[in-house]
């Protein structure tokens, strides 16, 4: 893949991740309702220095892994992801962005971001299976593959809790809850096409 493929690649599947209801998102709207729209890019930059340790970590033992955990990472990773798609479209019916609005919280908006990220299963579970998976993959195109592939991942963290808190902000005229459960659908059905991409390249890359 080329530098921009991965970094599309990277902004579509982290936006499906991002997309999905957790403490992060909840974090967004507490945030927004006391203190408006920048508490989206707030609310990012605490998660990208959870995600930014997470990445060193796991970048650190790639060079470690056999040469033949190639397939099993590829089927693992592939799995997940579409387990994922399936549970994120599951999660899309009801899904609402007000499920937080009467919640009164308090704090830095970037503190939540970090601690409602590392505090999350989902996101240990994404990141030591899908999100490794990928990563190992961006990295066939060396270093510059896999910070593309990061750069568009956050890239994608960035745009949707911004969006999120702008449209708080704004009393949602820009994204109401329809629109956000058909974007969970969407999201949720590119989750099960690239995992089953993921599966198939790998089977015959063997």
């Amino acid at each position: 893949m080329s530098l921009v493929e991965l970094g599309i690649l990277g902004f579509v599947i982290g936006l499906t991740g991002a997309l999905a209801p957790g403490p992060t998102l909840i974090a967004t709207i507490q945030s927004a309702i006391r203190e408006g729209w920048k508490s989206g890019p707030l609310v990012t930059g605490g998660h990208i220095i959870a995600e930014l340790l997470v990445v060193i970590l796991i970048a650190a033992g790639i060079p470690f892994l056999p040469e033949q955990s190639s397939l099993l990472i590829a089927v693992a990773g592939g799995t997940a992801l579409i387990i994922f798609g399936v549970l994120t479209i599951r999660s899309a019916r009801g899904a609402t962005l007000s499920m937080a609005s009467t919640a009164a919280g308090s704090g830095s908006p970037f503190v939540a971001g970090l601690i409602t990220s590392i505090s999350n299963p989902y996101f240990w579970i994404w990141w030591f299976s899908v999100g490794s998976a990928l990563l190992i993959s961006s990295l066939a195109s060396g270093l510059a593959g896999l910070v593309a592939f990061i750069f568009g991942h956050w890239l994608s963290d960035l745009s949707w809790f911004t969006l999120v808190s702008l449209s708080i902000h704004k009393s949602r005229v820009l994204l109401g809850d329809r629109e956000y459960m058909l974007i969970l659908y969407a999201c949720g059905a590119v989750l099960v096409i690239f995992g089953i991409w993921f599966v198939v390249s790998g089977v015959h890359s063997v």
